[in-house]
């Protein structure tokens, strides 16, 4: 096997890869575009799709009743918008769930800055909403569906306040119920408290249900090669437990077959590129994780224990929720293994070193855009050596190019005596013709895995480098890396042996070509990535190149 073989394989084994990442979001069918927003009809407050369980003090009973229908439009109930330094928010008084959450230090793109990058939303087509309810078999509880009141229409966090604490209320026959927004200043957590105060004269046993509910985005399945990053990155539903600290609960899963899990503690989210939403139970809290899907929608929901309260007694629910950009680590902080929502899939283990990395070197340049090619340089220099093995193995090969058709052309289409004869000589000059394929093959997962940091890292998002670069999480918009990537892919290609085969040979001169083109659409920050690497690569090879050459020269004389 010669190195020209090897290079043709790594750029066809990292094509592959791409493509099967997009066959992966393919087989997703994709929801089309509602006109009316997807509403629950339900009788007691609570929602169906999910099979019922019996109650218990320990794990809470799974919610059921009747079948869901959709709306015209979303209940009738006031708007509670509240405004924070990090959000804002709308808490629908029907419901009391957060119905609308805004990024406000995280614009929708450069060009519309002052518009903040909406995470939940109760239109339609981007359906994405949290709610919570109380649920009591046979009692009065405020539901999905429950009208709560507020004392006011705005809430804003004024200029030296720390925490800004938004109450609903609700109450029936003798029960109030008070579900407490708590926002903090600096924080994408809400702390969410609902009190029951029981003056109802008996006894009251309920239990708590938090869900999230959305539809597909609508790019997922769009296309067989993903133009964007937002169709390769994973969208869907992931829950924590003692037992599997990061499982994947796809669309699909939900639709196979429902989800329903005892947990103690834990946290169930719904990811997607660059953000997340999660709902955060007590760590030390007996619940169960389970899953609906109804006619596009798809829900996560999450119930804890039942909780009895005496008359004239009271008892508070506690939970937490995290809507935010995946900084890693203010998920740490947050709950235990939250950050792995920041999805680096298989090779986390390579990738979160490396992220560490960068974030360190970014600390120092302040500069993402340096920050990679400082990255890419220490990453060269590890793999120095091994690269320098390959390197040198190529070099002898294409000093041997010469003998090796001289060669072919005696001994014609007699594959035996020709592979009896290359053998020989290899022998002879003491070189391994698989001298370069190890070190390189070593290389690849983490050149994988740095590409998953590059990709998934919400630091990068709208992040400038130099001059026309303004966004290193979009594409050049002049296209000006790519053509460099592709250039750099064929300098490199006239470095390495030449293929003997003519078929071979013309695939090869095609492929900076076509990776050029499949460039134009990735992240400049990944493509920094590799004409950094590629140029570098080009410039170790070439020295190499030289010294064996140089060498072989003086040995002649």
């Amino acid at each position: 096997m010669d190195n020209a073989r090897l290079f043709l394989g790594i750029a066809l084994v990292f094509v592959l890869f791409l493509i099967w990442q997009a066959w992966m979001e393919e087989q997703m069918v994709a929801t089309p575009p509602q006109t009316e927003t997807f509403q629950p009809d339900v009788s007691d407050g609570v929602a169906a799709g999910a099979p019922p369980a019996p109650a218990s003090e320990l794990i809470a009973p799974l919610p059921s009743g009747v079948a869901p229908q959709p709306e015209e439009a979303s209940p009738a109930g006031q708007r509670v918008r509240v405004t924070t330094d990090q959000m804002e928010a709308e808490i629908l008084t029907a419901g009391g769930g957060i119905r609308v959450l805004r990024l406000r230090q995280y614009p929708v793109s450069l060009e519309r800055p002052n518009e903040p990058y909406t995470l939940f939303s109760d239109e339609s087509a981007h359906f994405f909403i949290a709610q919570s309810a109380l649920h009591a078999p046979g009692a009065e509880a405020p539901g999905l569906s429950a009208v709560w009141r507020s004392a006011d229409s705005e809430y804003g966090l004024a200029e030296g306040q720390e925490t800004l604490v938004v109450p609903l209320t609700w109450k029936s026959a003798g029960l109030k119920v008070t579900r407490t927004y708590s926002f903090r200043r600096d924080s994408f957590l809400i702390e969410v408290s609902q009190t029951v105060e029981n003056h109802s004269g008996e006894t009251w046993s309920g239990y708590q249900d938090r869900r999230l509910q959305r539809v597909r985005p609508p790019h997922q399945g769009a296309s067989l090669f993903p133009t964007s990053t937002q169709e390769i990155a994973y969208t869907g539903a992931v829950i924590s437990t003692p037992e599997e600290r990061y499982e994947k609960i796809s669309f699909d899963d939900m639709e196979k077959a429902p989800l329903d899990r005892p947990a103690k503690g834990g946290w169930g989210a719904m990811i997607q590129h660059y953000f997340v939403a999660a709902w955060i139970p007590s760590e030390e809290e007996n619940n169960r994780y389970y899953s609906i899907a109804n006619r596009g929608h798809y829900t996560l929901g999450i119930t804890g224990p039942v909780v009895t309260v005496a008359d004239g007694a009271t008892a508070v629910y506690s939970s937490r929720i995290f809507a935010g950009p995946k900084l890693q680590d203010r998920l740490e902080a947050v709950a235990p293994n939250l950050k792995l929502t920041v999805d680096y899939g298989k090779l986390t283990i390579l990738s979160q070193p490396l992220f560490w990395l960068l974030q360190t070197i970014h600390d120092v340049v302040g500069n993402w855009g340096w920050s990679i090619v400082l990255l890419v340089v220490l990453v060269k220099l590890v793999f120095y050596k091994l690269s320098e093995t390959s390197y040198r193995s190529m070099a002898n090969m294409r000093k041997l190019q010469p003998r090796l058709q001289s060669l072919r052309e005696k001994y014609g289409h007699d594959k035996q005596k020709l592979n009896q004869a290359m053998m020989e000589m290899y022998k002879t000059e003491k070189i391994n013709p698989l001298g370069g394929c190890l070190p390189i093959a070593v290389q690849i997962p983490v050149f994988i895995a740095l590409y998953w940091v590059l990709l998934e890292s919400v630091e990068l998002r709208q992040a400038p480098w130099i001059l026309w670069i303004k966004d290193l999480s979009v594409p050049d918009p002049y296209y000006v890396l790519p053509i460099i990537m592709g250039a750099s892919m064929f300098v490199q290609q006239r470095l390495n042996p030449a293929p003997p085969d003519p078929i071979q040979a013309r695939i090869m001169m095609a492929l900076p070509l076509v990776f050029t083109v499949f460039f134009l659409w990735f992240p400049a920050g990944l493509v920094v990535y590799w004409v950094v690497n590629n140029l570098l690569s080009i410039a170790q090879q070439w020295l190499i190149t030289r010294r064996v050459e140089r060498g072989a020269v003086l040995a002649r004389k």
